[in-house]
């Protein structure tokens, strides 16, 4: 059963699935539905919201679970690591990472000249018209850029091949009921 908050200031708040971001009003009423990747999705009388960590204060009496955050006990960058990162990251509307929905097709890492790292990901999404792909993409970059000695990460979108539930991974296929 999802709980009812009122939320107890103006939120910055992103439309799902367009990706637009809003206001939304001191006072209204929100349903949270997923609080996954550290961030949460709310259903108003409007429609489905994304709100990001740092604007959940305004849902009064609302406390975001304690989730292992990937980049906190990391100490030193490994491939392993990104990929760590990149298994917080959740579209706001499934409960399985972006891993395990089998969205990322390519991780490139490279050493720099100062002793760092650059990290490129190529990710694409369940369906081509989603706004909330850059929301997304730019979740996992920011969690990428915060691991050990990376100096740059990028992820790009991209949609070949073409995303098909088959790219599932058994993990994500269990938690979704489809095994």
């Amino acid at each position: 059963m999802m709980k009812e908050y009122i939320l107890n200031r103006d939120c910055a708040a992103t439309v799902i699935p367009a990706g637009e971001a809003v206001t939304l009003q001191a006072g209204e009423a929100v349903f949270v539905t997923q609080t996954l990747g550290g961030n949460v999705t709310v259903r108003t009388a409007s429609g489905l919201f994304r709100i990001a960590r740092e604007d959940t204060p305004a849902l009064a009496g609302f406390t975001l679970p304690v989730e292992p955050i990937a980049t906190t006990h990391v100490t030193d960058f490994s491939e392993a690591a990104v990929w760590e990162a990149l298994r917080s990251c959740f579209d706001p509307e499934i409960p399985v990472n972006i891993v395990d929905l089998g969205l990322v097709y390519d991780l490139a890492l490279s050493p720099t000249a100062s002793g760092g790292h650059t990290v490129e990901v190529k990710m694409t999404l369940t369906a081509p018209g989603c706004g909330m792909g850059p929301v997304i993409a730019e979740d996992a970059r920011q969690k990428i850029a915060a691991l050990p000695s990376v100096e740059s990460a990028q992820v790009h979108i991209v949609w070949d091949p073409q995303w098909a539930p088959q790219m599932i991974s058994p993990a994500g296929r269990k938690i979704l009921g489809l095994e």
